[in-house]
């Protein structure tokens, strides 16, 4: 284990390896297990002898613990270090997940979800940072994009590894799994993650409160409106969050290290970058919401052509990152992620496009499309959003870079809600509007060129 003052850029090759084994190992189990419990979700309701309308809850408890709890653990990292949370966080998923496995009812296993979703957020919200300190500068953007190539392998291997597992084991084997391999992150993670500074202080209770009441108030909301029924309670929820987000808005103005980082986002390249990030994250989840409804209903594909029709895209992404990744250490982000925010808007525009007897071979080269776009976007944008941080706000950057993935992903999901309320057409203008919302995100893009830093 090497010191700050040494890892000023990055860690030595050898040492390099073994840290980026253990960040991607944990982070390949956290990606996973955000979507490898939805297809035991009615087994998991039978077993439990619960409704299938409260094993909803399996997955929202680990999203909604993950949301809540992103940015104070940034903030905390800043603090005792990011490699301090990275284990805890990483010990708590693998302590939560043989909670898991020994649920016995609906309740348990919900509160070990959220719990695991806690474990899961100290990995997400320290792992952009961990990777600055790991990788050296003119690397960065290759650490970057091998990264989003370990999250792109993850969410295409998660259904898949879920069905494998039910079809030769009962649903708790479904956490099971982490306990092997989340004790082989942690034994190697111990000896060869990287020191950080720590910037002192504490962490502000207050600021942390305002956080959990406002990101949970409003995404717990829109779960009630987008369900439908609860509409007072849903925009009562709201409301509450609007407000307690506001005066955290205000308590952060003149802190110098604001929990939301106010001082980053007065850097209009940082602002400009999570504005892009948003885009891309909206525009995507609105296509996968409404894709499989498409795909499905409208085209007639059964659920596992489906699946192998999507697949395209992930696969897309896991090949354009690592490249867009190399390409970032040496051509401005503002380029690369206009292109591929162009990309992915045509991509989801044809998809929109496409007559409903479209060949197999026309569905799969407009997800690759997508895929390709968003691939080439995502590593430079990232790689942008933590070089405009100084080093001792990298914390708050990674932050604020997985805060920003999941409010596209609520706003597009709920966009998609929206929209499906509109008739028989909402499918395709589902699309339409992610198309557009990657276009506007290509535009602002463009638009930091001139603030791009010089190669």
């Amino acid at each position: 284990m090497t010191g700050p003052q040494d890892q000023q850029d990055g860690l030595p090759p050898r040492a390099r390896y073994w840290a980026t084994a253990a960040i991607w190992l944990a982070l390949l189990m956290a990606v996973i297990d955000a979507s490898i419990a939805n297809v035991a979700l009615p087994t998991i309701a039978k077993d439990l002898h619960t409704a299938p309308a409260a094993s909803i809850w399996v997955v929202n408890a680990y999203q909604l613990a993950i949301v809540v709890a992103l940015l104070p653990l940034a903030a905390l990292g800043e603090i005792i270090t990011y490699r301090r949370i990275f284990l805890m966080g990483l010990l708590l998923f693998v302590l939560a997940s043989i909670g898991c496995c020994f649920a016995h009812s609906m309740p348990e296993l919900t509160l070990a979800r959220a719990v695991q979703g806690l474990g899961a957020a100290g990995v997400m919200a320290v792992n952009p940072a961990l990777v600055r300190f790991t990788y050296p500068a003119a690397q960065l953007g290759r650490g970057i994009g091998l990264n989003a190539l370990v999250i792109s392998v993850a969410s295409v291997i998660g259904p898949s590894l879920a069905s494998l597992i039910l079809a030769h084991a009962s649903w708790p084997w479904l956490f099971a799994v982490n306990v092997p391999t989340g004790i082989a992150a942690l034994a190697v993670g111990v000896f060869a993650l990287p020191q950080s500074p720590k910037s002192g202080g504490r962490l502000d209770r207050l600021s942390t409160v305002l956080n959990v009441v406002a990101y949970g108030g409003i995404i717990v909301g829109l779960d009630m409106l987008t369900r439908g029924g609860a509409v007072l309670p849903g925009s009562a929820c709201i409301a509450v969050g609007i407000a307690a987000g506001w005066q955290l808005v205000r308590r952060s103005l003149p802190q110098a290290r604001p929990l939301i980082p106010i001082d980053l986002l007065r850097n209009r390249l940082f602002a400009l970058t999570i504005i892009t990030s948003v885009a891309s994250f909206t525009a995507q989840m609105l296509a996968f919401v409404s894709l499989p409804f498409l795909l499905q209903s409208t085209m007639h594909h059964t659920q596992v052509q489906t699946g192998l029709l999507m697949t395209p895209w992930p696969l897309a992404v896991g090949v354009a990152a690592p490249i867009a990744g190399r390409l970032a250490d040496r051509y401005p982000a503002a380029l690369l992620g206009g292109v591929g925010l162009a990309m992915l808007g045509a991509g989801l525009f044809l998809l929109a496009e496409m007559p409903v007897a479209a060949s197999t071979a026309a569905i799969v080269w407009r997800m690759a499309l997508c895929g390709l776009g968003f691939g080439l976007f995502q590593a430079p944008n990232n790689r942008t959003l933590l070089s405009a941080a100084p080093r001792s706000r990298t914390g708050a950057a990674g932050g604020m870079l997985a805060s920003a993935r999941l409010t596209g992903q609520t706003a597009g999901a709920t966009l998609a809600a929206i929209m499906f309320g509109l008739g028989t057409g909402g499918l395709v203008w589902s699309l339409g509007l992610a198309s557009a919302v990657a276009a506007v995100g290509a535009c602002v893009s463009l638009s930091r060129f001139k603030l791009s830093p010089p190669r």
